[in-house]
C-alpha cells in the first residue's frame, strides 16, 4: 500500500530535529531506520505530516569501557557483529538481515513495541535510556522508559542520544525466542542474565518480550533463584513463575495460556543455556 503525502526532512543536527519537532508536534514522527514506522503507514495506521529523518545527525557509534555506550543511531548489523554479550546473541534473531542493515536500536527502544527483541535484553540489563530535548538532556532508565503499548516515557519533542548498558563480567547470557515462522517477530522472547558464585545464583535477570503490553521483567523467577544453588532443578522450579503477572496477548498464533505455559518453557532453557547447564 501506499502511504499518505508528507513532507519530509533530514537535519543536520540533533538540535535541528528537536527544533523541527517543536515546530511541527504531533504531525511530525522520527524516522531512525524506518522499519516499525513505514509499514504502518503503508497501512494508514500512522500519517505524519513531517518525517523528520535522523540519518545525518551522528548518533551511531559503540563505546566499550565501563559497560557500553551504544549512539542511538547504530544499526542493528553493528551490534550483530561486535562481541557484546546478550546485545549481540538477541540482535542476530532480530527478523532479516535486511532489516539488521537497517534499523536501529534507538528507533527499537523509541518504538517500544513489546514483540520487540531490544527493548526486553535493555530492560534485564538495567540500561540507561539518554534523551534529548527542548530543555537539554534527561536520563531515562530502562524500567520506566515503557509504560504501556507502544507508549514510552520520550516526549513529543525528545530524541534518544545513546543507551549505557551496564558492565556484566562474569555473566553468562542467553536469549531465545519461539516463532512461528522463521525471522518472524516473537511468540515469545525470553533474555536471561545469570551469574554463579560459590555453586549459587548471586544474581539472575529475565526479560520478557511480548508477554504484556510493554516488554516485562520475570521478577518471581529472579528472586526465586538469587541465593539458590545453581542446578537445573532449582531453574526448573523457579521457572513455573515465568507467567505471574503477565498479560499476554492472544492472537492468531496463540492463545494467553499457551504463551504463558510457552514462557515456563522458554525461561527454563534459556536459564539452563545461561548457567552453562
Amino acid at each position: 500500500m501506499i502511504p499518505p503525502e508528507f513532507d519530509y526532512a533530514a537535519p543536520a543536527s540533533v538540535d535541528e530535529a528537536i527544533s523541527l519537532l517543536a515546530q511541527h508536534g504531533d504531525d511530525a514522527k522520527l524516522l531512525a531506520g524506518g522499519h516499525s514506522l513505514l509499514p504502518l503507514m503503508k497501512l494508514r495506521f500512522a500519517a505524519p505530516a513531517l518525517l523528520v529523518d535522523l540519518k545525518n545527525v551522528g548518533l551511531s557509534g559503540i563505546s566499550n569501557g565501563d559497560g557500553l555506550t551504544i549512539g542511538a543511531g547504530t544499526r542493528h548489523v553493528e551490534i550483530q557483529s561486535g562481541d557484546y554479550g546478550l546485545l549481540t546473541e538477541a540482535t542476530k534473531l532480530i527478523a532479516d538481515q535486511q532489516v539488521r542493515n537497517r534499523g536501529t536500536i534507538g528507533g527499537s527502544i523509541a518504538h517500544g513495541d513489546p514483540a520487540s527483541d531490544p527493548p526486553a535484553v535493555v530492560l534485564a540489563m538495567d540500561g540507561t535510556i539518554n534523551v534529548k530535548g527542548p530543555n537539554g538532556e534527561r536520563q531515562i532508565a530502562a524500567a520506566d522508559m515503557f509504560q504501556d503499548y507502544l507508549t514510552t516515557a520520550l516526549a513529543d519533542d525528545e530524541v534518544v542520544i545513546s543507551i549505557d548498558i551496564p558492565p556484566y563480567d562474569g555473566y553468562g547470557h542467553a536469549y531465545l525466542k519461539f516463532t512461528r515462522r522463521a525471522e518472524d517477530w516473537a511468540m515469545v522472547g525470553v533474555a536471561a542474565l545469570v551469574k554463579v558464585e560459590g555453586g549459587a545464583f548471586s544474581d539472575v535477570r529475565v526479560g520478557l518480550t511480548h508477554m504484556g503490553t510493554t516488554p516485562l521483567r520475570a521478577t518471581a523467577v529472579e528472586q526465586a533463584l538469587n541465593g539458590q544453588p545453581a542446578t537445573a532443578d532449582a531453574i526448573a522450579v523457579a521457572a513455573q513463575a515465568a507467567a505471574e503477572g503477565t498479560d499476554p496477548p492472544a492472537d492468531l498464533n496463540a492463545t494467553a495460556d499457551y504463551k504463558r505455559h510457552l514462557a515456563q518453557v522458554m525461561v527454563r532453557r534459556a536459564l539452563t543455556q545461561a548457567a552453562g547447564l
